[in-house]
Order: C-alpha cells, then structure tokens, then sequence
C-alpha cells in the first residue's frame, strides 16, 4: 500500500490551519502543524515532507524567510505561500525567492486543490526531455540546469535571446520536466495575431459579441488551462493589450468578448522576444508593471557563436532529421565545410543553420556536403559589407530589388514564413507586405 504524502502547514492563526488540515485531509494527505518557523524546522529535521504551505507573516520571522531555507536544505519540497497581502510584490518577492507558487487570502479552496494537486504531481523525467537542447558546451550544460531548476517552479519565466536561438524550445522543456507535463502547452507568436483580433485571441468571444463571431470561441488562456501559455515575441503586444493581459495574470482570471462573467484561469506564464524588453520598457513601448511582472524570474538562451563546440554536433542532428524526413541515408559534411561553419558567426543562429544545412542537403552531390554548398560568402556579404561597391552596380533597380527580397526572406524565416508576423517585423502593413512579396515573386 503506497504511504500517504505528507503536507507541513506553517501559520499561527488556528483557524487557517484547521481550514488546510480539513481540505488536504479530504485528499487523503497527511497534515503537520507549525505555528512558527522554529517549530517548521524541527519537523523539517523529524519528518520528510513532500508539501509545505506557509504564511508570509509568522512570530518569528517571515515565510520568506523559510522559503529560502527549503530551498537551500530541502530543494526536493515545494513550498507554496499563502499571504493575505495581495500585491504585485508580494507576489513577485515570494516567487523570487524559490516558492512553487502563492495564494491569497482568504483562500480559495478551488484553487487551493489546483495548487496542491499540481505540487504532488511527479514531474517527467529531465534527461530524456532535455536531450532535444543538442550540445555539450558550458553555456548549454548551465542552460539545462537552469531549465531543470525553473521546471519545479511556477513562476512567470522571461526568456530572453536572439532570434533563432530556441526560445521556444526552452519554454517546452521548461513546460515538460514541471507537474505540469501531461497538460496543454500553448505557444502564441504575438507579433502575428492582428491587434483588432488579438483580445477575442486571448480571452476568447461569445457568439454575436461582434461582427464574425459566429460561434463561441474560447481564448488561449482557456485553452492553456492548468497547463502552460508561451507568450513568443511578447514586446511586440500593443500597449491596450498589455493592460488586459497584466490584469488577467495578477487576477487569474479572464473574461471573453461579450461575457459578463470573468471565468478563472490556472496558467504558468512563460514569455520571449528577441528585443531587450528593459529597453523597450525605458522607450514606453512596454509598461513597467507588466515587465516586472513576467520576468520574475529571467533565463539568457546564448547564442550560436558562443558555443561553436556545438555545432558539428548540431549539423549532424540536423543533418541526420533531414534524412530521416526525406527517406534518404544522411548527408555529412567534408572538414572544408565543417571548419567554414565553426568561423561563421551566425546572426541567425540556430534556426539560420537549420536553413543553411536544409537548402546544401538538397543540392550537394553525393550525400556530401562541401564549403561551397554552404553559401557562406554570400550570407558574410550581406550581413557584414557595409555601402556596396558602385562600381559593381550596373543596375541599380536590380540592386534595390534583391536587398528588398533578402530583407523580406530574412523576416520570412524568422518568423517561419507567417506573413503577418514578418509584416510586422518589417514594419510594413499586411497589404504592402503582400504586394511586395508578389511583385518579387515570393508569393
């Protein structure tokens, strides 16, 4: 018969602990009492824990205080804090110091469950998840800790990195070796969603609530329920959406277009973009309140070239996918290219050498890809030349046109061929991005 989980409750109002003694006993859990942190630590050192809920304010100290003291002694143990102070940093501060999560008071017993359901869950197994993030290098071994550390979390996570470095794959991991593993994983570009949609996007509408609600539809919020939403590109979302979307994270809760009731939301909130959201914020372009809100908690994803030991390795991943996907034995690549792609600096990163490796797998002769069928000299002119030579311009609408179908491929595959989102990047208007892209032939 498999042992009961036991649960340490640390308050010193009698009526709180008898209202957690109650609801975890009706989930068949076994509860311990402390009235204060002395008395948390000598059961800490008596019994071995698999919960501890914790008031903020205690006798002799705070539960901050305790949170820091199970993560140093005791990581394996969440601790989840119930605080009657519901503030931004409150919030913010509790999760900073390494709480699994926060309630406020008076407590929802709803949400108490979700809590302590999603505490007790077992979480996946981290090494065969985190073999996706391919690589050996410092930066990489630090990464995967680092995933591994915020995966028992649920704190808001800001990734940041540049473009192609894979955010979006860090933000899997990080959802994968959590509780919350068997639960929706929702990824949202926001640079792509149209800004007159992006509410209904969001939160969801009611049928008739505007012209072309046709039906009901429920939100990203509501489809990422109990599980995780991944906000990509989050410093492109309009200033009016960042209100709506601050509210609906301190509240927990959202209400669809054209519903009178707010319905609550169990999310964690995992956020990225290539820009500096610090300097965006100090630009006005993203309000400070919702920055310090996301990045509770910030996590780099390095870039390509520091950590070139990498890359053999990637290219032979990406190399062996490729076939695998084609149905045909794998390239490989001569030393002249493997050396030409370890002095490559990558702006792209790895997304630009999964395009690279995909467009010479498809034109090198003899499963053998050789430095030429790279095309590095080409991409080193574009991203490193400065004015261009005039006196190798014969024609200079040509010229125009072919820097025009660079910048707008580039935008393409960045954002992996969304035109809406590579409009956006651009700067450009839907319908201007669509008429170049026809004129050019990109169509």
């Amino acid at each position: 018969m498999r042992a009961r989980k036991k649960v340490l409750i640390v308050d010193d109002a009698a009526d709180i602990r008898e209202l957690l003694e109650i609801t975890l006993g009706r989930m068949k859990l076994d509860t311990f009492n402390a009235r204060n942190i002395d008395q948390a630590h000598a059961l800490l050192k008596r019994e071995t824990f698999d919960l501890c809920l914790t008031n903020m304010r205690l006798p002799d100290g705070t539960g901050l205080e305790l949170i820091k003291h199970i993560r140093h002694r005791y990581p394996q143990v969440p601790v989840a804090m119930i605080s009657a102070y519901a503030c931004l940093e409150t919030a913010v501060n509790t999760l900073k110091a390494g709480a699994f999560d926060y309630l406020t008071q008076p407590v929802d017993l709803t949400r108490l469950r979700e809590l302590v359901s999603r505490a007790l869950r077992p979480s996946s197994d981290s090494t065969a998840t985190a073999q996706r993030l391919v690589g050996e290098s410092m930066p990489i071994r630090t990464l995967r800790k680092h995933i591994a550390k915020l995966a028992q979390s649920q704190a808001p996570v800001y990734i940041s990195g540049e473009s192609g470095s894979g955010k979006e794959l860090v933000a899997r991991l990080i959802h994968e070796q959590g509780p919350r593993t068997h639960l929706p994983f929702i990824p949202v570009n926001c640079a792509a969603i149209p800004s007159e949609l992006m509410e209904s996007e969001f939160f969801g509408h009611r049928k008739g609530s505007f012209s072309g609600a046709i039906e009901d539809k429920p939100g990203l919020f509501q489809a990422a329920h109990r599980g995780t939403l991944f906000l990509d590109e989050v410093a492109d979302l309009p200033l009016a959406m960042q209100v709506k979307l601050l509210r609906a994270i301190q509240e927990r809760a959202v209400r669809s277009v054209g519903e009178q009731q707010e319905l609550v939301i169990d999310v964690r909130i995992l956020c990225a973009t290539h820009k500096d959201l610090g300097a965006e914020v100090a630009a006005g372009r993203f309000r400070a309140d919702l920055y310090y809100r996301l990045n509770v908690i910030e996590i780099q994803v390095p870039p390509l070239r520091e950590r070139r030991d990498d890359i053999e390795t990637l290219a032979n991943h990406i190399l062996k996918r490729l076939a695998a996907d084609a149905g045909q034995p794998p390239a490989s690549l001569n030393a002249q290219a493997l050396d030409a792609l370890k002095g490559y600096r990558f702006p792209g990163n790895v997304r630009e050498l999964e395009n690279m490796l995909e467009r010479a797998h498809t034109l090198s002769e003899n499963q053998q890809i050789e430095a030429s069928d790279l095309r590095l000299t080409e991409r080193k002119s574009a991203v490193e030349s400065g004015l261009p030579d005039l006196t190798q311009i014969d024609n200079l609408e040509a010229y125009l046109e072919s820097i025009e179908r660079q910048l707008l491929l580039q935008a393409l595959e960045e954002t992996r061929w969304n035109r809406t989102a590579a409009a956006q990047r651009l700067r450009l208007s839907f319908r201007s991005m669509r008429y170049r892209l026809k004129k050019l032939g990109l169509d």
